[in-house]
């Protein structure tokens, strides 16, 4: 076990940038990269002007799922899939592939061979010191750890000791700060007129050196109206937020004594209009904020209905919503929701410093426009972040996906 003062010296690892004092990272050079399909775009981050300048693509063996940098920033783990997402057609094409980080440009070089993956990875993440990647998969759910080589590409899968329940439709794996607990966050299904809920629930084991152990399943009500989708850690408190996707729920959770308590904190509500849900509502994202005074998650909506023989947006919230945090209890209060003016954020990132936050957009879409019908790009939204934690929209950029998918997007402090 490790004490609170343990836990507190080493939970800042979980920031982007974890040998930079929140203050030092206002004039860091930050590089920002997004997908469109296979390939993933370099853009320059301009944060006092809340702008990107596009630069580079460098192309993956198959569609980005997702990425993480080593902990050095020197390198990018990109995993890709040839597989469509959720329960569509599976494809055969998964790997992790390593990208060198040019420090002074961001540029993106490929470092070394791909490894090979067994199904489509849904996320995947480092462990603090970057010795590990994990990645989850979730159809079929699963969990596995592969070695980083002293050559910092990905090497061989670490052989687990025994029998891990994944849950149903695993979603985010990571690691708690202080390096002793993996946590895999299982969604499950929501239920229909023909089949029941699948149950959702956070897998936490015990972890070292990539070696899962002790796995306990918090999952309230049993897993019943229990769906997480995500989580972040608070930077400096031992408080850990969960965005709850099938119920629009934002929940927050305590570790005390190396453990987690699985009873919830604090809940609270993503959607701005809880009387007027016109279609599915699916909370996403979730990150806290640099300075540990605030919480940002999103709401996305994308059910269509038919128009004039096209169709078209039915309706609902895509945005931001913006949570203070109680610096004594940790419990999360809304102060503001912002659209996207785009639809289906399905991530976002804050810049190091904490002054931008830009989201990304899935796919175009139709939306009604009086007696017509336009189409509103795939792309991204950028934000100002003021110092009351509430976000300014800047400005958004359209991006032409034609038949792929934005899939993932985020900033990566460079270490020159």
């Amino acid at each position: 076990m490790f004490s609170r003062r343990t836990f507190l010296s080493l939970v800042a690892g979980s920031v982007a940038a974890p040998t930079l004092s929140f203050a030092q990272t206002a004039s860091q050079k930050v590089a920002l990269y997004a997908n469109v399909g296979a390939d993933l775009t370099h853009y320059d981050v301009d944060v006092a002007g809340a702008e990107l300048i596009k630069r580079a693509t460098v192309t993956l063996p198959a569609a980005v799922q997702y990425a993480w940098p080593h902990a050095s920033r020197r390198y990018l783990y990109v995993a890709s899939s040839s597989s469509a997402p959720g329960y569509g057609t599976a494809g055969t094409e998964h790997h992790v592939t390593a990208f060198a980080i040019d420090p002074a440009s961001g540029a993106l070089t490929r470092h070394g061979e791909p490894i090979r993956l067994p199904t489509r990875p849904i996320h995947m993440s480092t462990d603090i010191p970057s010795e590990n990647i994990l990645v989850a998969f979730n159809n079929p759910s699963a969990v596995r750890i592969y070695r980083i080589n002293k050559d910092f590409t990905p090497g061989e899968e670490v052989k687990q000791p025994g029998t891990i329940d994944a849950g149903v439709f695993a979603h985010q794996v990571r690691v708690t700060p202080d390096n002793r607990l993996a946590i895999l966050v299982t969604r499950g299904n929501e239920g229909t007129p023909t089949k029941a809920e699948d149950p959702g629930a956070l897998k936490v084991f015990d972890y070292k050196n990539g070696v899962l152990t002790n796995e306990v399943s918090i999952a309230p009500n049993g897993g019943k109206e229990f769906g997480p989708r995500h989580l972040d850690f608070h930077p400096t408190k031992p408080w850990m937020y969960v965005s709850i996707e099938t119920q629009n729920k934002m929940y927050m959770f305590r570790m005390e004594d190396g453990r987690i308590n699985p009873e919830i904190a604090f809940r609270a509500e993503t959607l701005a209009e809880l009387n007027n849900i016109r279609a599915r509502q699916a909370a996403g994202t979730v990150h806290v904020h640099p300075n540990g005074r605030f919480l940002y998650g999103t709401n996305r909506a994308e059910q269509t209905i038919d128009f004039q023989g096209q169709k078209v947006f039915k309706g609902g919230e895509n945005s931001i919503v913006v949570y203070a945090i109680n610096q004594t209890t940790g419990e999360p209060t809304s102060i503001q929701h912002i659209e996207t003016q785009k639809i289906h954020p399905r991530t976002f990132h804050i810049d190091p410093s904490g002054r931008m936050l830009v989201a990304e957009h899935n796919a175009p879409l139709n939306v009604r426009d009086g007696d017509a019908v336009k189409t509103v790009p795939a792309g991204l939204s950028v934000f100002r972040i003021g110092d009351d934690g509430k976000l300014t929209f800047a400005r958004k950029y359209d991006v032409d996906v034609g038949d792929k998918t934005m899939f993932w997007m985020g900033m990566v402090p460079l270490s020159a």
